[in-house]
């Protein structure tokens, strides 16, 4: 069942939203304008806000599987943390670039010479702050999605999963068989592409990393730092002007998404958002997925976040 802006089942569960004997009290202003915004967006909106410090949370359609497009990324970041943690992988060992591992989209690797040798520590960091998909795609050769996705299922974040490798930028081909994993072989995944997940997960899997719950403190505190020097800041980073943000966008045809942690004066607020079935095809800045979804961080920002006293 799909959440469309016509079908505004929201959930929100905020201090005091609930007067005492359970009768029901009305909507606070950012809420209201928050749901007229959703109701009027041209797309698919699905949305899961946390503040980590306040516990005020806020949904729509936050358990409706989404297509993850690079977001899924901070879960592979994840699974080669624990590679390297069991003593599966190590940080200073060297992966080969070759011709056939370069794909389109973002990404500076397809650009580096065949046969460029790069530390798995790089790899990683080109992954998430650049978004580079022949990183991504040589990182899963080595560690391999279905091990990213047992990783998943130890957080506890059974619908969080890697399916497949990335494809080469509009190239019309399937990618081969040992790029699926076990999850993405199911004919149900397929139409999700490279990953799928729900709003609230991708919450729940920054908020692990930012407890410090994600393979060690240590490790959890170096993905954070990562996090924080992406540079795709056209959602979530668009609008919190002076306040650190750790986030990762994703991009796909007409689907714009977003999962960050923006540190804000009233607590660490935690948000993912996806916008699907958006008018038209638009690779700016300015796609307007990327707009509505820095407005919704505003109206969050406002309502979960504000400052107290």
């Amino acid at each position: 069942m799909r959440f469309t802006r016509r079908r505004l089942l929201a959930s929100a569960v905020l201090p005091g939203s609930v007067a005492a004997g359970g009768q029901e009290v009305p909507a606070p202003a950012w809420e209201r304008r928050l749901r007229q915004a959703v109701a009027l967006f041209p797309a698919t909106v699905n949305l899961f806000a946390k503040n980590l410090d306040t516990g005020a949370v806020f949904g729509i359609g936050e358990d409706e599987p989404v297509r993850t497009a690079s977001t899924i990324k901070v879960a592979i970041m994840v699974g080669v943390f624990a590679a390297v943690a069991e003593g599966r992988a190590r940080w200073e060992e060297q992966l080969t670039l070759r011709e056939a591992d370069k794909v389109g989209g973002s990404g500076v690797l397809r650009e580096f010479s065949d046969g460029v040798r790069l530390p798995l520590k790089d790899l990683v960091h080109l992954m998430i702050v650049v978004s580079d998909n022949t990183a991504t795609n040589l990182l899963l050769d080595r560690i391999t999605g279905d091990a990213v996705n047992r990783e998943m299922d130890r957080l506890g974040l059974s619908k969080t999963r890697v399916l497949r490798k990335i494809l080469g930028g509009g190239k019309d081909v399937k990618p081969v068989p040992s790029g699926w994993t076990e999850a993405g072989r199911k004919p149900e995944n397929q139409r999700f592409g490279i990953g799928v997940s729900t709003s609230r997960e991708m919450v729940m899997l920054l908020e692990k990393i930012e407890r410090g719950e994600a393979v060690s403190g240590e490790a959890s505190r170096q993905m954070i730092e990562i996090l924080k020097r992406q540079q795709y800041r056209d959602g979530i980073g668009r609008r919190p002007s002076g306040l650190e943000v750790a986030s990762k966008s994703g991009a796909l045809d007409r689907l714009r998404s977003d999962v960050g942690i923006v540190y804000a004066p009233g607590g660490r607020l935690v948000i993912a958002a996806t916008c699907e079935d958006l008018p038209e095809v638009d690779y700016s800045p300015d796609n307007i997925g990327n707009r509505f979804i820095s407005k919704l961080t505003g109206l969050l920002l406002e309502g979960l976040a504000a400052r107290q006293g």
